[in-house]
């Protein structure tokens, strides 16, 4: 028998589907389960082997179900979950795949109330500008981290649980508290989707933008990868973290302000100093990282 003998994968896009193949690669999983707002996205995920079945039937969708993972924008949880709670058995987790973790939580305790220790919040740090179950990929999660912020009500039991599905895509499981998880990842993801999608959308704005990109290369297609991220996803994302991302933002605007006064000045060799410093730092974090951060 599996160990999973029914998950249920909410939004089968890059993530849901991903890790519904990671799964099945694993041999861990008895039968997938898709719900979402795409019949038709529900059906090509059948026709891909990604799923068993896809219903819209929360009833027949959480009836003897082990997991659900709940990969769908943060915008949409509160919804999601407060439709799942009739029909939700008592031995029946929820995690999900949201970028922000303090709202998500905040969400989930006004839809489960005292039913919320069987959510266990969490966020794999993979993916891709590319969305959509066709790019899913069972390899998508090896090596990468994926973060787990525990609630006090969750039981030991519970996020092993949960952690253990993980590693069995092949992830490499963290723990930090939804606060941490935020102002974390604000930093070091948040902004850079925001500057690439700022960046991108200022050029559009311009008479001469068709000219502008006629010549943009290789440097400036890596800086913007980002920016073919998922619209919706990411307002989501910054609306959830507005209070860190905010603080981000500030901090940043102060260091493009001192760049600015070091230009302005003729500084050369102010600019080749913080140059070199950003470089060097790069090329630590590189060296140690070993890839196992996604977007």
């Amino acid at each position: 028998m599996a160990e999973f003998n029914k998950v249920v994968i909410c939004g089968v896009g890059l993530i849901g589907g991903s890790f519904a193949r990671a799964l099945r690669e694993a041999g861990v999983v008895g039968e997938v389960v898709g719900v979402g707002r795409s019949a038709e996205t529900l059906k090509a995920a059948v026709e891909l082997g990604v799923i068993d079945s896809h219903t819209s039937d929360w009833k027949e969708a959480l009836a003897d179900a082990d997991l659900v993972l709940l990969a769908t924008p943060v915008g949409q949880m509160e919804t999601l979950l407060s439709a799942m709670l009739p029909f939700l058995p008592a031995r029946t987790l929820i995690t999900d795949g949201g970028s922000t973790k303090q709202n998500v939580v905040e969400a989930a305790r006004r839809a489960l109330g005292d039913r919320i220790g069987q959510f266990v919040p969490g966020h794999p740090i993979a993916g891709g500008e590319k969305s959509g179950v066709a790019v899913s990929d069972a390899n998508l999660y090896r090596g990468r981290r994926v973060v787990l912020t525990p609630l006090a009500e969750n039981t030991p039991e519970s996020v092993e649980t949960v952690r253990r599905a993980w590693r069995h895509c092949g992830a490499l499981v963290s723990e930090l508290t939804p606060e941490e998880h935020d102002r974390v990842f604000a930093a070091v993801s948040h902004l850079p989707h925001l500057l690439a999608f700022a960046l991108v959308h200022e050029l559009t704005q311009r008479d001469n933008a068709q000219l502008l990109f006629g010549f943009a290369a290789s440097g400036f297609r890596d800086f913007t990868r980002i920016a073919n991220s998922h619209p919706e996803m990411w307002r989501d994302i910054c609306i959830a973290n507005q209070p860190a991302l905010l603080s981000e933002m500030d901090a940043y605007m102060a260091e493009l302000q001192r760049m600015r006064d070091l230009l302005a000045a003729g500084d050369a060799q102010g600019l080749e100093e913080a140059f070199s410093r950003a470089r060097n730092a790069r090329t630590s974090w590189l060296a140690t990282a070993n890839f196992t951060l996604g977007n």
